[in-house]
């Protein structure tokens, strides 16, 4: 469930930066606009991060079953 709960807080960062940053944007508010690019990169590196971790644990399990 865990995953799960990553998966949804990692796409909700994205989301939310990326409408901060549109609106900073628009509104020619430039750290706001720099706030909403961090939060998208926060949730973008850490989507990467648990996908790569999901990777290394398959490849763990995989070969621990063959033995």
């Amino acid at each position: 469930m865990s995953n799960l709960n990553n998966k949804v807080e990692n796409s909700k960062d994205k989301v939310v930066g990326k409408a901060k940053e549109a609106a900073g944007r628009v509104t020619g508010n430039k750290k706001m606009e720099l706030n909403g690019k961090i939060q998208y990169q926060k949730g973008d590196l850490k989507a990467k991060v648990d996908n790569t971790k999901e990777k290394i644990t398959e490849k763990f399990n995989d070969t621990f079953n063959k033995k």
